[in-house]
C-alpha cells in the first residue's frame, strides 16, 4: 500500500487565521453543523486537533468529550492556534503517515487517519468562517484530497458516510473543489449565518 502524505500546513494556518477573526459577540451565531454554534464549533476544533496531533504521534488519548460551549477553554484564541500549529508538525514528522493509529479507540492506516484530520480541519474551518463572515481559502491540495475521500467514502461506505454527515448536498461538477467537498458533507456552499 502507498502511503499518502500531504502538508496540513496550508490549511491550519488558514483556520488559524479565521479563529483570530472570531469576534466574542459571535459566538452564540449558529453555524452550517446542525445544533452546533460558534462556541462549540471552536470546542469542537480544541478536541479534534489534539486528538490528531496524538493520532500522529502513534499515542493514544482518551476519547474527548462531547463538544460544549461550557467546556471551551478560556484561552482558544491562543490555545487553538497553537494546536493547529503542533497538529501540522505532528502530521509533518517521519513516520506519521505510515503503519497503524488509533483514533476514538478505533486502530487504523495512519494514512487514512492523517487525510481524515486533514478534511475535518478544512471543512470545520470552513463551518467557522460561514458563521463569523470572513472569507476561506481553501489550499488545493487540501480540497482535492478531501473531495476523493469524500466521494470515495459516500462509493465505498455509504452507511458510515450518513452516520458521519448530513445528506448530500447536490453541487455542480465544475464548481470549485471546496464547494464539492462541502456537497460531500452535507454542507450548503452558499449558508450564511
Amino acid at each position: 500500500m502507498q502511503t499518502t502524505t500531504l502538508d496540513l500546513a496550508p490549511q491550519t494556518d488558514e483556520v488559524a487565521r479565521i479563529v483570530a477573526g472570531v469576534r466574542d459577540d459571535q459566538l452564540c451565531q449558529p453555524t452550517p453543523c446542525a445544533d452546533l454554534n460558534v462556541a462549540v464549533l471552536l470546542d469542537h476544533l480544541v478536541g479534534l486537533t489534539s486528538a490528531f496531533a496524538r493520532a500522529a504521534q502513534k499515542a493514544e488519548g482518551t476519547g474527548g468529550a462531547e463538544p460544549d460551549a461550557a467546556h471551551l477553554a478560556p484561552d482558544w484564541r491562543t490555545r487553538l492556534p497553537a494546536q493547529l500549529a503542533a497538529l501540522a508538525a505532528a502530521w509533518h514528522r517521519p513516520g506519521a503517515w505510515s503503519g497503524t493509529t488509533t483514533i476514538a479507540g478505533m486502530a487504523l492506516p495512519a494514512d487514512e487517519v492523517g487525510l481524515v484530520g486533514l478534511n475535518e480541519v478544512l471543512v470545520h474551518g470552513w463551518d467557522l468562517a460561514a458563521a463569523t463572515g470572513q472569507e476561506y481559502r481553501a489550499d488545493p491540495a487540501t480540497a482535492q484530497a478531501c473531495l476523493a475521500y469524500g466521494v470515495g467514502l459516500a462509493a465505498g461506505a455509504p452507511e458510515l458516510r450518513d452516520q458521519i454527515y448530513g445528506p448530500v448536498v447536490p453541487v455542480a461538477d465544475d464548481a470549485p473543489v471546496l464547494d464539492r467537498v462541502l456537497g460531500q458533507t452535507g454542507r450548503d456552499p452558499a449558508w450564511s449565518a
